[in-house]
């Protein structure tokens, strides 16, 4: 029995369609571990490769987000119009499962690993079910080791990528990992991390932790830190910018590798973080939170939410200001999208404030609604200026030119985004 796993390919002339590295998928490794031996399993993703649609196979599967789902359904209709069966999982098919099953046979709704089995016992029986969803969440101890080996010659920038913790505390509007992985937050056992940590060491020294919180229990975190002191890891994860105010962790995080955070500033305006439920951020401390991450050798990739209601055209320099005076050393800039599942989504539709249902342009890079402090016009061109001034030579010099030892990440960084935006050029 062959089992192909899909990646579908980012749209071209978008900003993830146009990065030059990439990372693989951990989900559909961590399917492939949980697929019965018997069965042969391989990978195709199409950001790296050309799906092959006369490829032997008994089941495919495809996970996406939702810029990546109309691509999606296009293979899924046609490895069906073959008579392949074709199941999805993700977050786009877990919030809308009838809009999945349109075009697929079946559906995972939420954590696949504890029903993965049972699809595919199903499927070898010849009753596949339409929808296939957990009665709990997993237990993090019961979590397969990825199958990385399917990784193998695809030319990804790295295949070190691991979860050591599913599930956020906090339950901000615009974000769907709480509607996905629950609020209930859920940790491996640390000697399992070590473990794994251990056999990817052979492969190279870089790591990347895919938590969404990395650091949400401090005991479990400053644990993990602990033990990884000496093991010679150069790593990144994410975390809340109130990280900075224990200063034991985080300097715990640095002895144990960390080079860089993901870290939502999402706002420079307190009214519009408490709007959106950012309870851990307060604005009037970004700064010294910055340069505490930066003396502990730890480099900061932020993230600034553009188009909540507070926003108005003026929110666009400052935010290039803060960044260059704070030495920010990478940052996105998504334009307020309104997933499936989430809050946001949810209130905006009640308002009569959503524009647009192609999911193609939920990238993060496209206005999709009726914006309260400008016109939609003025969002779109305010975010498309500050991708463009973030990365420009003068704005990389004034943040990263400078001895720091986080350089050697978010260097090569700063030039990959800097090509990608060049690349996008004009959206469509």
């Amino acid at each position: 029995m062959k089992l192909l796993l899909i990646s579908p390919g980012w749209p071209k002339g978008r900003l993830w369609g146009e990065l030059s590295f990439k990372f693989p998928s951990l989900s559909l490794a961590a399917i492939a571990a949980a697929t019965p031996s018997h069965w042969d399993v391989s990978l195709c993703d199409e950001n790296l490769e050309p799906v092959d649609f006369a490829a032997p196979a008994d089941l495919v599967a495809i996970t996406a987000m939702t810029p990546q789902a109309p691509r999606a359904y296009e293979i899924a209709d046609l490895f069906r119009a073959q008579g392949v069966k074709v199941v999805m999982g993700g977050f786009h098919a877990s919030n809308l499962p009838p809009e999945a099953l349109l075009h697929v046979d079946a559906v995972v709704v939420g954590e696949g690993d504890l029903v993965w089995p049972r699809l595919v016992d199903d499927l070898e029986k010849g009753c596949l079910q339409p929808i296939y969803r957990p009665d709990a969440m997993i237990a993090m101890a019961d979590l397969p080791i990825p199958r990385r080996e399917i990784f193998a010659g695809k030319g990804y920038l790295l295949t070190n990528t691991l979860q050591t913790t599913r599930g956020c505390p906090f339950d901000c509007e615009f974000c769907s990992v709480t509607a996905f992985y629950g609020r209930k937050y859920r940790e491996r056992p640390v000697d399992q991390v070590l473990a794994e940590l251990e056999v990817l060491r052979k492969q190279n020294s870089f790591a990347f932790f895919v938590d969404d919180n990395l650091v949400a229990n401090r005991r479990y975190a400053l644990s993990l830190f602990s033990a990884m002191k000496g093991m010679g890891f150069k790593w990144l994860s994410h975390a809340p910018i109130d990280f900075a105010g224990d200063l034991e962790l985080m300097r715990a995080a640095g002895e144990s590798g960390c080079l860089g955070m993901f870290v939502g500033f999402e706002s420079l305006d307190q009214e519009s973080l408490v709007a959106m439920g950012k309870v851990t951020n307060q604005a009037t401390s970004y700064l010294e939170q910055a340069k505490a991450f930066r003396d502990n050798g730890i480099g900061i990739l932020g993230s600034f939410v553009l188009g909540s209601d507070g926003d108005t055209p003026a929110i666009f320099e400052p935010i290039l200001r803060f960044c260059e005076t704070a030495r920010i050393e990478a940052a996105i800039f998504p334009i307020l999208t309104p997933y499936p599942g989430t809050k946001v989504r949810e209130r905006l539709e009640k308002e009569g404030r959503i524009t647009s249902n192609d999911w193609r342009d939920y990238d993060m890079g496209h206005v999709n609604f009726i914006p309260r402090g400008m016109s939609p016009a003025e969002l779109q061109a305010g975010h498309e200026w500050l991708n463009r001034s973030f990365y420009s030579f003068p704005s990389m010099y004034r943040r990263i030119f400078k001895l720091h030892r986080s350089v050697q990440v978010f260097g090569p960084m700063n030039f990959g985004f800097r090509s990608a935006i060049r690349r996008t050029g004009k959206r469509g």
